[in-house]
């Protein structure tokens, strides 16, 4: 809503200016402009303004130059039409490279309408001028009222993913210790660990919205925002989480292929014992999901010592495998996979712990 309102602000000054003060022949180039530049952070609305300029500058001077010398007729369209959208695929130009058309097409249009060269030539400079008033005061609105900053886009990005992995080993703790491991429940395992590595790149891009909010913003030189101006700690734990993530999908991948090679479960204890590193992993992943900047030393402390929970529980699981015989070197069936999967799963979930409590004692 309130990028909306700013869009609504930054529009409305540019055709009022455009249209009141400047009496431009076509006041709309300055809002449409303003609009543009409206993005969720300042660096990006900035990068997008100066690509924009770009375009239209060049899609301005290509009319100009064809159009002054063959003059606005169809066959000075046709060159038009081809060098700009050639242009337009100038890779420098990021979304904005459809505009050099655009613009192109409105100034052949402003072109072909004027009476004399140098009409022309005061309504082509007219469209510049307009482009470069809308995205000015589009820039101050963004950058005056509100700018935003989303350093809090970081968290929540690592709260969902962590959510997302809190699900899924609930889901497998308590299949895997009620042993009720059938057809159905396996695959949406499968399913949900897909989900968790689609919600890494959801993390991912919260991160960086995080990151681009801060350059050219003015807010964060308040300092209530000078302890969020770094984003280290949550690329670390990002990483880390994302390796974990990884390991993850890969056993519960494994424990699908357990279930289509196994018709019977006849190692009880070994699926309990499973059953219970999965439940920690899952009070591990229950903390990250609500890890806050404010508290973080105290739940950097509260997750290490989950992590030693977690990692008893999985030498009960080693212990059980060679208590019960599982057939661990059988490359047939999927024990001595699990054991594997389950060991690097620690690693990364330990290697997740350390990160956020150094990071946390900085």
């Amino acid at each position: 809503m309130l990028l909306i309102g700013k869009s609504v602000l930054a529009s409305t000054l540019s055709w009022w200016i455009a249209h009141a003060v400047l009496d431009a022949t076509s006041p709309a180039f300055a809002p449409f402009s303003a609009v543009l530049t409206m993005n969720a952070t300042i660096s990006k609305s900035v990068w997008q303004t100066l690509r924009y300029i770009t375009a239209v500058i060049v899609g301005v001077a290509v009319q100009a130059a064809i159009s002054f010398v063959a003059g606005p007729d169809l066959i000075a369209f046709v060159l038009v039409a081809v060098i700009a959208l050639s242009l337009g695929q100038w890779q420098a130009l990021g979304e904005q490279r459809s505009q050099v058309a655009t613009a192109a097409f409105f100034a052949f249009s402003t072109y072909a309408a004027a009476t004399s060269n140098a009409d022309r030539v005061t309504q082509l400079g007219q469209i510049v001028l307009l482009v470069l008033l809308g995205c000015g005061i589009g820039l101050i609105v963004n950058l005056g009222l509100a700018p935003p900053l989303r350093y809090r886009s970081a968290e929540q990005g690592l709260h969902v993913l962590a959510a997302e992995m809190e699900t899924l080993l609930d889901d497998m703790a308590d299949g895997l210790c009620s042993g009720d491991v059938n057809a159905e429940r396996a695959d949406r395992w499968v399913a949900a660990g897909e989900r968790v590595q689609a919600a890494v790149g959801q993390a991912r891009a919260g991160l960086e919205t995080a990151e681009n909010s801060l350059p050219f913003n003015p807010r964060r030189l308040l300092p209530v925002h000078r302890g969020h101006l770094t984003f280290g700690r949550y690329r670390q734990t990002l990483s880390a989480m994302e390796r974990a993530v990884y390991q993850l999908a890969s056993l519960t991948r494994s424990l699908g292929r357990w279930r289509e090679s196994e018709d019977t479960y006849t190692y009880g204890p070994a699926l309990k014992s499973y059953a219970d590193f999965a439940a920690c992993l899952r009070d591990i992943a229950h903390v990250l999901a609500e890890v806050d900047s404010d508290t973080l030393a105290d739940q950097a402390e509260e997750m290490c010592k989950l992590a030693t929970i977690a990692q008893e529980a999985l030498r009960k699981v080693l212990d059980t495998a060679d208590e019960h015989r599982l057939p661990l070197a059988d490359a047939g069936r999927p024990y001595g996979v699990l054991i594997v999967e389950a060991t690097r799963l620690m690693e990364e979930f330990q290697n997740t712990c350390d990160v956020l409590q150094d990071t946390a004692s900085r």
